[in-house]
């Protein structure tokens, strides 16, 4: 994890994550906090010395904007602003290590009390509401969603930073993350929500390292050290554009030999291979030969730095028979599904789609060439018939008959986790009841609209919503610690799906702690 060819930095932070699975498996030993703080104090070693690191670039940049203006006093500018956007989110990533770290005392030579920050009680109770981010949750996401689109914008459309802003990106994204589990989780809790106090410090150091490194790198971009060479031919993509991949025996195949960056003043020194040249692209006509896949290439060449650069291509296309059956594939599974548009996607191979038509009970034509909705009634099974017209004027027909099944049963669920969950009465007091479609191919959502409520010894309680009522919370007031509640008889209804009915979803059974 930690070899090849990673820079220091990226084995300090692969070295980070390993520690977080040995948290795992130690249950969080002190050893193990104490790692946690020992990355910390590194990460913060990393960043005093990148602090500095920068600041000679700056300076370096400045020097460079007084010999030169010309050349630098633009990208000196763009510097300035880069420093200012910077230091807010750093500084702001330090003041949530300060907030985490209050709560507890110092040690006499001023270094956090490690083995004593296991737990995450303060980011927990801050950071969340429930399912959700709380108003502080909120401002983290709002203060590092600003500093992306505030460096995004320093550069603009300027195609010579494309790599910083992808980096930008890619380094800050806020999307929500998948657990080992498969399970979507906001940013913030699939990183922060139930982690040690330290280790959260230390993620945030490490964030605090991530600004610095983007500074660096924009730095080095600024001056000049990252070379992007937009010009040289040496960069460029020779590209066989064809007019289709595919086609029948005895057509003219045409299409044309370009380069990636294509410029109507990029002309060619030569040029071996099909076709001839014609303001700095090769176009092709030919005829297709028998029925295969079939190769084209050559080379073009040109000069730079009074030396001839070859740049070769290749292209591929496959001439078929003449279509006598059609492609109707369901997009997304061999079955559709009663009760939901299911995407089809209905062609002939060569045929255009204003020349196939395609019928079935349900089935509607959707955007798109080729993409259709079928949403089917009745019955176990759904035919889906086509035709198309074909170049010579004959047509030709396909059926396929699909299978209907019925929406499957979701899985009851407490703040969108299903099975037997774990926690104090409080947070099932606030918590959402939700209905789970897991590893269905459709990303279906659902309301509850009823559910049953039983407390172990307590009548069970019939309830209109989603939510525990002031019974419930009454009923929940007489359980003890191991007492397991059961949410059953789920009604469900699916948003957006009208006059369809699902069954009840799974029981979700949640014990106290």
């Amino acid at each position: 994890m930690a070899g090849g060819k990673l820079t220091p930095r990226q084995k300090m932070i692969n070295l980070m994550y390993l520690v977080f699975i040995a948290m795992l498996a130690l249950n969080m030993s002190k050893e193990v906090l104490t790692a946690f703080g020992l990355m910390n104090e590194k990460f913060e070693g990393v960043n005093k010395f990148s602090q500095e690191y920068n600041k000679n670039l700056l300076t370096s940049l400045e020097q460079k904007a007084e010999d030169n203006p010309a050349s630098f006093k633009a990208p000196l500018d763009k510097a300035k602003q880069v420093k200012v956007i910077s230091k807010q989110l750093y500084d702001y990533l330090g003041s949530l290590k300060d907030g985490v770290s209050k709560e507890f005392e110092r040690e006499k030579d001023g270094k956090l009390p490690y083995e004593a920050m296991d737990k995450g009680g303060y980011i927990d109770e801050n950071w969340f509401e429930g399912d959700r981010y709380s108003k502080k949750g909120d401002e983290i996401i709002a203060n590092i969603d600003k500093y992306k689109k505030d460096l995004i914008a320093v550069f603009g459309t300027d195609v010579k930073y494309i790599k910083v802003i992808e980096n930008i990106k890619a380094k800050f994204n806020l999307d929500d993350v998948k657990d080992k589990e498969g399970v979507k989780k906001k940013y913030l809790s699939y990183h922060f929500e139930g982690f040690p106090a330290i280790a959260s410090i230390a993620k945030l150091t490490s964030m605090q390292n991530d600004v610095e490194q983007t500074e660096q790198d924009i730095y080095n971009a600024l001056i000049g050290n990252t070379i992007t060479d937009i010009a040289s031919f040496k960069n460029f993509q020779a590209m066989v554009v064809l007019e289709k991949n595919v086609f029948f025996e005895g057509e003219t195949v045409k299409g044309k030999v370009v380069l990636g960056k294509y410029d109507a003043n990029t002309v060619p020194t030569s040029f071996s291979g099909p076709g001839k040249i014609e303001n700095g692209q090769a176009i092709i006509s030919m005829t297709a030969g028998g029925v295969g896949e079939k190769t084209i290439n050559g080379t073009f060449s040109f000069m730079e730095d009074g030396k001839p650069v070859p740049l070769k291509f290749e292209g591929k296309y496959v001439v078929v028979p003449r279509p006598k059956t059609a492609n109707i594939s369901a997009d997304k599974m061999n079955v559709v599904y009663r009760g939901l548009e299911n995407p089809m996607t209905i062609s002939f191979a060569g045929i255009p789609d204003s020349n196939v038509s395609a019928s079935a009970p349900g089935l509607t034509k959707s955007s798109g060439n080729g993409k259709y909705n079928l949403n089917p009634g009745s019955g176990t099974e759904v035919t889906v018939s086509v035709t198309a017209k074909m170049p010579d004027g004959t047509s030709a027909s396909d059926r396929k008959v699909f299978r209907i099944k019925n929406i499957p049963a979701p899985a009851g669920a407490i703040g969108r986790q299903v099975g037997v969950l774990k926690g104090a009465k409080s947070r099932l007091e606030v918590s959402q009841v939700t209905a789970e479609l897991e590893d269905f191919l459709y990303d279906l959502k659902f309301d509850v609209t009823r559910f049953t409520f039983k407390v172990p010894g307590q009548p069970a309680i019939i309830v209109n919503g989603d939510r525990v009522n002031a019974q419930c919370k009454a009923a929940l007031m007489r359980a003890t610690k191991g007492d397991q509640v059961t949410i059953s008889e789920i009604k469900t209804k699916i948003v957006g799906g009208a006059n369809v009915i699902t069954k009840d979803a799974a029981p979700v059974v949640y014990e106290i702690q």
